[in-house]
């Protein structure tokens, strides 16, 4: 069974969402990120614009390659994200169950080597949907934030250095354990590793008092392949790899955590496993938001993060 047996393949609005007027009250805007089911934002779209129904299935064939997600409202797409409607009456579980069909592909495929807008027609998809999928019950995370009531304006922000030796923001440290292997499978705490998905977690791990990192950090990832450059915020204790470098201050919490990790991520492209970040990790410079002395604003950051719509579950 191909994805062209079960669906309508369209190539989505092709639209720049950055070209595109943001109002709460206008479409969901559908880009190829892995959060958030898909959705950067609303925006009012010019009538022209190519627009897709609720129950379609949107496929990023860039960004986060093949992270579907079935819609629950009416949308418009990035450039590079598919649409996939049923041939014939789907229910809303089996449309989620081939949604995670297609993620477990994303492996064959990649941005500028094997590109998934060649194939995806022909990417295979299990005959038969078993019984056990019926009897599940998607239920859908809610949220009381419609949307952020707070304006970014980043040309008031400062940068600011990351080594707090550099008088900068973070007190840096490196992780601990050097041999993976030297540890024993377990449920005490998470083992971090130079991963960019599932915020570096390799596995749990048994807790080892002498290799354990105490959480509420920044993660830095210093080297490896493919993932250096990427950085994640860690709210509990973990061991973690020695390629690791973590960052503290005494005003990091969960929601200033995600802030300063987006606008980490913008440095990220500065990087490769030729050019590592791990001895300059502490003189990178990052524009934050400041208050009127020049410091870092935390109230800020942190009172943006909650007024973004799921702030409330985190």
């Amino acid at each position: 069974m191909k994805v062209s047996d079960l669906f309508f393949v369209y190539p989505g609005s092709k639209l720049d969402y950055a070209k595109q007027q943001e109002d709460e009250k206008g479409l969901n805007f559908v880009s190829r990120i892995s959060v958030n089911n898909g959705i950067a934002g609303k925006v009012i779209v010019d009538a022209k614009a190519k627009k897709y129904k609720a129950g379609d299935i949107t496929v990023p064939l860039g960004g986060s390659l093949l992270f579907c997600f079935v819609q629950d409202e009416d949308f418009v797409t990035a450039q590079n994200v598919a649409v996939l409607r049923p041939k014939s009456p789907m229910q809303e579980v089996e449309k989620w169950f081939y949604c995670y069909a297609l993620r477990e592909n994303k492996f064959k495929f990649s941005a500028f080597g094997r590109e998934v807008n060649k194939y995806i027609n022909d990417i295979k998809l299990p005959d038969s949907i078993p019984a056990w999928v019926y009897s599940a019950r998607v239920n859908p995370m809610q949220t009381t934030i419609k949307c952020s009531n707070l304006p970014i304006d980043a040309t008031t922000w400062r940068y600011f250095t990351i080594g707090e030796e550099k008088g900068g923001l973070f007190r840096l440290e490196r992780c601990k354990n050097s041999a993976s292997a030297d540890l024993s499978d377990g449920e005490d705490c998470f083992y971090l590793g130079a991963r960019k998905s599932a915020n570096c977690v390799m596995r749990r791990v048994v807790r080892d008092g002498d290799l354990v990192t105490k959480g509420n950090c920044i993660v830095f990832i210093g080297n490896g392949q493919g993932s250096v450059g990427y950085s994640n915020y860690m709210n509990e204790d973990f061991i973690g790899t020695a390629d690791l470098t973590v960052g503290y201050n005494e005003h990091l919490n969960p929601f200033i955590g995600l802030f300063i990790v987006a606008v980490l991520d913008l440095e990220r492209p500065k990087y490769s496993f030729g050019r590592k970040w791990s001895a300059r990790i502490a003189d990178t410079r990052i524009k934050l938001p400041a208050t009127e002395q020049g410091l870092p604003d935390w109230a800020y950051m942190e009172g943006y993060i909650k007024s973004l719509p799921y702030a409330d579950r985190i």
